[in-house]
């Protein structure tokens, strides 16, 4: 990953190859920057030139979906094909158990997303591991998460998460945002609550949904291996007080009341909910984790469908708790190997723009464009194609 220097006088930048993303390639192409800023792109510039070789300059991908707080894990908890709510159990193990603080886990994924060409991210957050004293150079949206089901503890959550947003620190290298963490967690009058936050505070929302078989059956039904894990762990399942919420179509028109809403997974979403999210596009988005969802073995991903709906649709790593490193690219590239059909700039976009709308900072960031940041990964050119390079090299 490489940020173009910010000098403050113009300065001019040729590749190979330069890919915008929201158009064609450039041969030859040349991006002039001031102050890190593009101000010019096509291929020519009157300002001082530096030939970059033969490479391809893209933007920096956007991570739209992290759990930095397995960074230090090396390997993914549990085992492939797992049964999404055993895995659960692994992971409530695990944090029992780390030993090692949860900051310098932060800090070890933000190393490495930065070195995997990442720009921007959004992350969970478990805890208050982020701080005032953290500096991320690259642009971060920390999502807080936030996990009740049990009607009498919603107060006492919703006070820590305001606690959060309270001391977020004015000027810090990201933004805040909420996360109800999932159906099976988060109790309808918490999510209300967090979502009236979002309006107020002007916060965007992420939601794990659709996730996995077992999420729809104990929606549904109120059974199956996610009810036997609420039981085993003393909180049980409110299904009665759930009757308006019986499948994820129902949180996401909840959802799509948050200034801006991001659909995490989605890997199980109906054919209804695909067509509903195309036209929520503007501010609601999907982001999926392509190995994560390969680690659990879940059915065919509804990626083609969804973006013949419109839906606004993002790439994210999750985390390694269910993936083996945190490489975008690599996603980039598990998704061209698994949808052979869908065209290389349309998956280039998944990792980049589709990230930066989904986080609500296309003005800056997901393509390269004059007015944006000149934040660009820097590739050697393996093929003739710059699509190939980046996508198969």
């Amino acid at each position: 990953m490489q940020w173009l220097p910010e000098r403050t006088e113009p300065c001019a930048w040729r590749a190979r190859w330069v890919v915008p993303v929201t158009g064609d390639p450039i041969a030859q192409g040349v991006v002039t920057v001031v102050n890190g800023c593009i101000v010019q792109m096509g291929t020519s510039s009157d300002a001082p030139m530096n030939d970059l070789g033969d490479v391809v300059l893209m933007p920096g991908l956007v991570n739209a979906h992290t759990h930095l707080e397995f960074s230090d894990l090396t390997q993914p908890l549990g085992q492939p094909g797992q049964v999404f709510p055993h895995w659960i159990r692994d992971v409530i193990a695990w944090r029992r158990g780390r030993n090692i603080d949860p900051v310098a886990s932060i800090e070890l994924g933000l190393v490495e997303s930065l070195r995997s060409g990442v720009a921007a991210l959004g992350e969970i957050a478990t805890g208050s591991a982020w701080t005032a004293a953290m500096a991320p150079t690259c642009d971060v949206t920390v999502f807080y998460e936030a996990i009740c089901l049990q009607p009498a503890r919603i107060a006492e959550v919703l006070a820590r998460v305001d606690e959060l947003l309270d001391h977020t620190a004015p000027g810090a290298k990201w933004r805040p945002g909420l996360s109800p963490h999932a159906p099976y967690t988060v109790h309808p009058r918490l999510l209300t609550a967090l979502i009236e936050r979002a309006q107020r505070r002007q916060l965007p929302v992420a939601m794990h949904l659709a996730e996995s078989r077992e999420e729809l059956e104990l929606l549904a039904q109120g059974t199956g291996p996610f009810r036997e894990l609420l039981d085993g762990m003393g909180i049980g399942w409110p299904h009665d007080e759930l009757s308006a919420f019986r499948q994820p179509f129902d949180y996401l028109q909840v959802l799509s009341t948050a200034p801006r809403s991001l659909v995490i997974h989605g890997n199980y979403l109906t054919a209804a909910e695909t067509a509903w999210l195309g036209q929520q596009r503007e501010r609601m988005a999907v982001v999926y984790c392509p190995r994560t969802h390969a680690y659990f073995r879940h059915e065919p991903y509804p990626l083609a469908a969804l973006l013949n709906a419109g839906a606004t649709v993002a790439l994210g790593t999750d985390g390694r708790g269910s993936n083996p490193d945190l490489n975008l690219l690599a996603e980039l590239r598990y998704v061209t190997k698994t949808f052979p059909k869908i065209s290389p700039r349309q998956i280039v976009e998944l990792g980049t723009l589709g990230g930066a709308r989904a986080l609500g900072i296309a003005g800056r960031l997901g393509s390269l464009e004059v007015g944006k940041l000149a934040r660009c990964v820097i590739l050697p050119c393996s093929a003739s194609d710059p699509y190939e390079t980046i996508l198969q090299g």
